[in-house]
């Protein structure tokens, strides 16, 4: 059964390529476009692994993250978080928040594969 894997994402275009990318390595992908909408995506679905940008409308996905730690149900999904934050104190911070990896945009697909493949390959041996 293919992996799924929540993208909380703002702009349109960047959720469309990684919705497209991680479909053509064969994952499922659902799409919130606010953090409230992805709090409740994830809390709903239950992913795989969700994919994070950091500045998001309503609630940003550094409190996003903290929330989703902080649930019972969720506190165990792994977080990709992909922001164009890049500053090596906003990747501390999103480390400090629960993330599981910080990456930097823009990010080629080979590499939002690789980091995604390798976060979910960390949480199924630890699981």
């Amino acid at each position: 059964m293919a992996k799924r894997i929540l993208v909380i994402e703002d702009y349109l275009s960047t959720a469309r390529f990684l919705t497209y990318t991680l479909e053509q390595e064969g994952f499922q992908t659902s799409v919130a476009r606010d953090g409230i909408e992805g709090l409740r995506k994830a809390q709903e679905e239950k992913p795989d692994l969700i994919i994070l940008d950091v500045m998001l409308p309503g609630l940003d996905g550094f409190e996003l993250c903290r929330r989703l730690r902080a649930d019972a149900e969720t506190a165990k999904l792994p977080v990709l978080m992909l922001s164009a934050k890049a500053q090596e104190t906003d990747k501390a911070t999103g480390l400090k928040m629960g993330a599981d990896m910080y990456i930097s945009k823009p990010a080629a697909p080979e590499k939002i594969v690789a980091a995604v493949k390798s976060t979910l390959n960390k949480t199924t041996r630890a699981g």
